[in-house]
C-alpha cells in the first residue's frame, strides 16, 4: 500500500561524504502546479573544488518540467537549461535531445534532493520495482546524459520508505530510506541528511 508523502520542509540539507566532501541547502516551495526547488552543492570531489547552484520545476505529479543548472570550478562558469514536455520529451539549451527520450525526472550528479523526484512520482507500493531513467546533469562540465536507474521499494522501517537503488552504469547499488515527506536520509557513499 501506498503512504502518501507529507509536503517537503522550507529547506533541507545534506552532508557530502565519501564520494566527494561538501554541503546542499535546497528550498521548497510549493505551488498550485507542482513544486519549486532551489539549491546549491559546494564541493571538493578528487582535489576539484566545485559549486552546482540549481533551480528545477515539477508539475502536481512530480514530474520534471524544467532545470536551470549552474556551476563554477576553477576551469570555468557554465550552464544548462533542461525543458520537459512531462510526457518524456526534452530540450538541453534549447535543443531537441533526443537521448533523453522516455525521461521524466532530472538527475543531478552534484546533488541528493533529486533522488526524490522519481520516488514521489511513481508512488510505488511495496515489492514493486520500476525503471526510472533520468536527465543525468554531470557535477562539473554540466554535461547533460541519460541514466539508466531503477528502484525497488522495500518494507517499512517505521515512517520511512526504503527503497533498493541502482545505476549498473556506475556499477552501483545501495539501499536509500526517506523521510516522511520523501527526502532522503541517507544515500550511502554519497551523502547524509544533516536537516
Amino acid at each position: 500500500m501506498r503512504m502518501p508523502f507529507v509536503a517537503p520542509p522550507a529547506a533541507a540539507a545534506w552532508q557530502h561524504r565519501d564520494a566527494r566532501s561538501g554541503f546542499e541547502v535546497a528550498f521548497f516551495q510549493l505551488r498550485d502546479d507542482g513544486c519549486r526547488i532551489e539549491g546549491s552543492t559546494a564541493a571538493v570531489e578528487d582535489g576539484a573544488a566545485w559549486i552546482v547552484e540549481y533551480e528545477i520545476l515539477l508539475d502536481a505529479a512530480w514530474t520534471t518540467r524544467s532545470a536551470r543548472v549552474s556551476g563554477r570550478s576553477a576551469s570555468g562558469s557554465r550552464s544548462v537549461a533542461l525543458d520537459a514536455d512531462g510526457a518524456g520529451s526534452w530540450r538541453v539549451n534549447g535543443m531537441p535531445a533526443p537521448h533523453l527520450e522516455g525521461c521524466l525526472d532530472v538527475d543531478l550528479e552534484s546533488s541528493a534532493v533529486t533522488n526524490a523526484l522519481p520516488v514521489h512520482r511513481m508512488g510505488l507500493g511495496i515489492g514493486r520495482r520500476a525503471a526510472a531513467p533520468a536527465a543525468y546533469v554531470r557535477a562539473l562540465q554540466l554535461t547533460v546524459e541519460r541514466l539508466e536507474q531503477t528502484y525497488a521499494r522495500l518494507p517499512d522501517d517505521g515512517p520511512h520508505q526504503r527503497y533498493d537503488y541502482a545505476a549498473p552504469v556506475f556499477d552501483f547499488a545501495c539501499q536509500l530510506a526517506y523521510d516522511e515527506s520523501g527526502l532522503l536520509l541517507d544515500y550511502p557513499g554519497i551523502a547524509v541528511r544533516a536537516r
